[in-house]
């Protein structure tokens, strides 16, 4: 009986514990330490947004490709003495880009709160802003993600999907990461925004030196795409990944997708199969049901694998770890960082 009192009163000590010790995750998590976080991000994505409307589409991507590899921790900012970090695999270079919108807020955030807010934080809240400023679709963000100190270029080539993916790969790789089938055709829909490099798309449209055009692409759309990028394009050479509507984060990828109009194969690869073609007609029909679930799919991705309480760090500097600490490469330890630069370099177009 003393047994049961004792475990019903740990019990209810745990159920008032603060998020931080119990490891979650929670909305408002700096309303105390730093209630102006939140606001900080918003005004430096905003300017950033006023300069370049396209950064909105990179910095949702950084989310993802952040998320999708050693989990929310803001591994793909870190920066390598040998290029052998995240951010250097070929899924991210030259392609990622938001690096500089990130450190921007993050200059703001730490002049106003050192030390409290983490980088990862800071990136879903980027994303989060940048789809509303694209879609007019706001949601809360979750937050007390810690950073982490590990950043392989191996993993990132890993772990993202290429455009090259089948529907059934496609399926697999987000159900490793504990997303659904719904959820994978859900958050492609951020293909909506953005630019792609022609390599991305390149096997659709050529064979070696000779025009082709696969199944599921529109012949007529090949043509357009193959004059925009030859067999050896201008490695500087993008395109619109949604031609109608490129900076609006709205249902016409989905409406794209039935005319033959996806830009990459696993873009189309949504259509081969009986149920996630339903979803993509289903989105296609409902704006409004596709950019609230949209909503909901970017805060479950937001939970994958994060960091909480006391693991990992609240880094000064988003592309370093803190004073004392190292980044981790395949060839072992290879940076030991102890300055707070907040300078960026801008990096090329966002593509998907």
């Amino acid at each position: 009986m003393m047994g049961r009192v004792v475990v019903a009163a740990l019990l209810a000590v745990v159920a008032v514990l603060p998020a931080i010790v119990r490891g979650q995750l929670q909305v408002g998590f700096y309303n105390t330490t730093c209630p102006n976080a939140e606001t900080l991000v918003q005004q430096a994505v905003a300017a950033a947004f006023a300069n370049d409307s396209g950064i909105a589409a990179g910095l949702i991507r950084l989310h993802f490709h952040d998320c999708f590899v050693n989990g929310c921790d803001a591994s793909v900012l870190l920066v390598s003495a040998n290029g052998t970090a995240e951010r250097d695999a070929a899924p991210n270079k030259p392609s990622l880009r938001g690096f500089e919108v990130i450190d921007a807020a993050k200059a703001a955030v730490e002049s106003s709160c050192a030390g409290t807010v983490s980088c990862a934080d800071i990136v879903a809240f980027a994303a989060r802003d940048s789809v509303n400023l694209t879609g007019q679709a706001s949601y809360q963000v979750p937050s007390g993600r810690r950073d982490g100190n590990v950043s392989l270029d191996v993993d990132a080539t890993n772990n993202l999907p290429p455009p090259t993916f089948t529907a059934q790969q496609l399926v697999d790789r987000f159900a490793n990461k504990t997303l659904t089938a719904e959820e994978m055709v859900i958050l492609s829909g951020a293909h909506t925004v953005g630019r792609s490099f022609c390599s991305s798309f390149l096997p659709r449209i050529w064979s070696n030196t000779t025009p082709t055009v696969d199944a599921g692409l529109s012949p007529a759309y090949a043509t357009l795409l193959q004059a925009l990028c030859p067999s050896t394009p201008d490695a500087s050479t993008t395109t619109a990944v949604d031609p109608t509507t490129p900076a609006v984060l709205d249902n016409n990828y989905y409406k794209l997708l039935s005319l033959n109009l996806g830009l990459f194969f696993s873009d189309n690869q949504l259509r081969t199969n009986a149920t996630l073609n339903a979803s993509v007609n289903s989105f296609a029909a409902n704006e409004t049901l596709w950019k609230e679930k949209f909503a909901a799919a970017m805060v479950k991705m937001g939970n994958i694998e994060v960091l909480t309480g006391t693991q990992g760090e609240i880094r000064l500097n988003c592309s370093v770890v803190n004073s004392g600490g190292s980044i981790t490469s395949p060839a072992g330890i290879i940076a030991t960082m102890a300055h707070h630069d907040y300078s960026g370099s801008i990096h090329n177009i966002a593509t998907t």
